[in-house]
């Protein structure tokens, strides 16, 4: 196997999870996952990701990218963010991909989380003959993917229960504003909203905010379409609103509970949950234990920003190791 430092193997799992990030929230059901190519001396020749679901993974994107550019000769190691696909979908499996390339040696950072195939693809690249290294950069990678890891080991959905409030302890804007917090913290929000499949909200909100729950502060995926879930027992929404919800990129359904929303959300497809809702709600969602993550933004002359994680729930990375950069789409 070449004889690249842990600091080479290292910062190239970076650089493939900086790639993957660029696509957070674009690849649902399927992680954001990166690529790199590196050469014998250790320098960077390609990188690569995982764009859409349905789309080329980013092995066989690093590879095609590769062949394109005459660089497969070239290729030393492959590294890669998670464990290398061994089975059918609808694309065919990433371990076939680099064993045609001939693909000598591999370096993951995560393993697969699903119990139909944890190892299975590692296996096949060793049977192969391929040398691999696991583990590398492992935290940051365990990360990038947390919805889809939480959602293999625990079958629930991730959900974030994001909050603000002004100087006076309040979530309610003051009269004719919709917002209090700082641009950095709109950002951080968008963000969240960005790299969501659902938002959670109340009719309560809507009727007082007209919220759009689109992505302004940060460039979204043009094709985005993300589903609205309204909790509305007096049925006070207007179809006004839900037609005007389409055509901004949002599926609207209206609900009676919370339970009965995100166990539709689930059986949809959403992995990742953005609870974004006024007081009442947000405290019942608490207080209801069905969360992951809560973000709390306090505002002052430098917004302060809070992260909590449910301590009942088991999650795919050590809080300890918890990294914004790590966790937000780029």
């Amino acid at each position: 196997m070449p004889e690249f430092s842990d600091a080479v193997l290292t910062d190239a799992m970076r650089h493939a999870a900086a790639e993957a990030r660029k696509w957070m929230g674009a690849t649902s059901p399927n992680p954001p996952v990166g690529a790199v190519a590196l050469a014998a001396d250790g320098s960077i020749l390609a990188v690569a990701a995982h764009q859409r679901a349905g789309g080329s993974h980013a092995e066989a994107a690093l590879l095609t990218l590769c062949r394109e550019q005459n660089l497969l000769p070239k290729i030393a190691m492959v590294c890669v963010t998670l464990e290398p696909c061994n089975h059918h979908g609808r694309t065919p499996p990433c371990t076939e991909a680099l064993i045609n390339a001939n693909i000598k040696h591999v370096t993951n950072g995560a393993r697969d989380p699903n119990p139909k195939v944890i190892g299975g693809g590692l296996a096949r690249l060793q049977q192969a003959g391929i040398e691999v290294i696991c583990g590398v950069n492992e935290a940051e990678c365990q990360q990038l993917m947390h919805a889809f890891l939480y959602q293999a080991q625990t079958g629930k959905p991730w959900i974030t229960i994001k909050r603000a409030f002004d100087r006076k302890g309040s979530m309610i804007p003051a009269a004719g504003q919709k917002t209090f917090t700082s641009e950095k913290s709109l950002v951080l929000a968008h963000c969240l909203r960005k790299k969501a499949d659902a938002i959670i909200t109340g009719s309560g909100t809507i009727l007082a905010d007209h919220p759009l729950f689109n992505v302004r502060h940060v460039p979204d995926y043009p094709a985005k379409r993300r589903w609205l879930a309204i909790l509305d027992r007096r049925g006070r929404v207007p179809e006004a609103y839900l037609a005007e919800a389409r055509q901004r990129g949002l599926d609207p359904f209206v609900y009676q509970d919370i339970k009965q929303a995100i166990a539709d959300l689930a059986a949809r497809g959403a992995q990742d949950i953005l609870v974004e809702a006024g007081p009442a709600l947000s405290a019942a969602m608490l207080d209801s234990g069905l969360w992951t993550m809560s973000v709390t933004i306090r505002q002052g002359d430098t917004d302060l920003v809070d992260v909590d994680f449910n301590p009942r729930e088991q999650l795919p990375f050590a809080s300890k190791d918890f990294r914004w950069e790590a966790i937000l789409p780029a």
